[in-house]
């Protein structure tokens, strides 16, 4: 159980500077998630709201549902550095299929954006959230 919550929640990127970068890193890319794909779940325009792609034929509820934790509430998760690991999960999913599904023949100028969010999240999936994280704060309490 000890070796599962370790993988779950360290990391270390071996220097104060490079956990450093790796929390600038994580709030950065969250929050720009958050603001250009989060935010557009909530807007309303021409009195509709945006229409989320559903590629793989989902129910529409859960295929919305997905959707918006992945661009809201899982960004917040990223930015404290809270279940890091698992939360990136859905993010990766759903920037996965728009890459590979939704945006599968369009030009590199459109498939790009989803391409980079999931390598970048990818990245912090395998790294963690390093030190400066909740994951770390509670790596510790239950370690002690």
């Amino acid at each position: 159980m000890i070796e599962i919550i370790r993988q779950l929640l360290y990391s270390d990127a071996g220097s104060d500077f490079n956990n450093c970068v790796l929390l600038v890193f994580r709030i950065l890319l969250a929050f720009e998630l958050f603001r250009v794909h989060g935010l557009k779940k909530f807007r309303v325009e021409n009195g509709e709201r945006e229409h989320v792609p559903n590629p793989l034929h989902l129910p529409d509820k859960l295929n919305g549902m997905m959707a918006t934790l992945a661009d809201t509430v899982a960004p917040f998760l990223v930015m404290i550095g809270i279940g890091t690991r698992l939360v990136v999960l859905p993010i990766i999913g759903v920037t996965a299929i728009g890459y590979f599904v939704v945006h599968r023949h369009d030009n590199a100028e459109v498939r790009d954006v989803p391409y980079m969010y999931t390598l970048c999240f990818l990245f912090i999936l395998c790294m963690g959230a390093g030190t400066i994280s909740a994951d770390h704060y509670l790596y510790s309490i239950l370690t002690q």
